[in-house]
């Protein structure tokens, strides 16, 4: 069966770790770059359980004050420029580009589901020339709610007329993928490094360690055969 093909963008597709020097630069430690983002999902998480939409933008910049108190750090705005700039201009993994080739040579439909603003995610995959390989990026503004709350994936099969059987997942977050599957859809689970899937939730069918493992199964599951990619 044919599925279109919903990729995550941040860490994902893209290499999250190109801002450690950034980081490094700023509060004197690169590892401050995987407490920032850890805590830009643990309150994108808050204020979608209380109800409340805030943009990933809005919420990554607070989730910066937040490591500037913590570490006794006063942020300029050149800074937070930096910082905003580089979200833009993140490289792609070395694996994404031939991936997405080989399943777009295949005809499968592939689109971008992330939780960045709709501006920000086309500036990044357009700047990691990746959006040429995207039929569509969908962002979580269109649902007014963030990852993974049902409605986000909800909304983006409601507006490609797809069912959720027909929509398949990529991410390297455990809880992308369980909110994927809570919603009906298939997922499938890139194992990026520091990445595991989280034991209380199914696991997906598709589980590999890079995007180059995860490409083979989808061309093998969802198009029937791999040769033919």
């Amino acid at each position: 069966m044919s599925r279109i093909i919903a990729f995550d963008v941040n860490e994902t597709l893209l290499d999250l770790a190109a801002l450690d020097p950034l980081f490094e630069d700023i509060f004197g430690a690169a590892s401050v770059r995987r407490e920032w983002f850890s805590q830009v999902l643990q309150s994108a998480m808050v204020t979608t359980i209380f109800g409340q939409y805030q943009d990933f933008g809005t919420i990554a910049g607070h989730a910066l004050s937040q490591m500037g108190e913590r570490h006794g750090v006063r942020l300029t705005q050149k800074n937070r420029d930096a910082v905003s700039g580089g979200l833009r201009s993140l490289p792609p993994h070395s694996d994404v580009q031939p991936a997405l080739r080989r399943l777009t040579d295949s005809g499968m439909r592939l689109i971008a589901l992330t939780n960045s603003p709709p501006q920000v995610a086309r500036a990044q995959l357009e700047n990691a020339e990746l959006a040429g390989f995207l039929e569509d990026i969908f962002s979580v503004d269109a649902a007014q709610t963030l990852k993974p709350a049902p409605e986000v994936y909800n909304t983006a099969a409601r507006s490609l007329l797809a069912s959720a059987q027909e929509m398949r997942l990529v991410a390297a977050h455990a809880w992308d993928v369980a909110g994927a599957m809570n919603a009906g859809w298939h997922a499938a689970f890139v194992a990026r490094p520091g990445q595991v899937l989280d034991p209380l939730f199914p696991a997906p069918d598709i589980v590999g360690s890079d995007l180059g493992e995860v490409a083979d199964q989808i061309l093998a599951k969802d198009t029937g055969s791999a040769d033919e990619a």
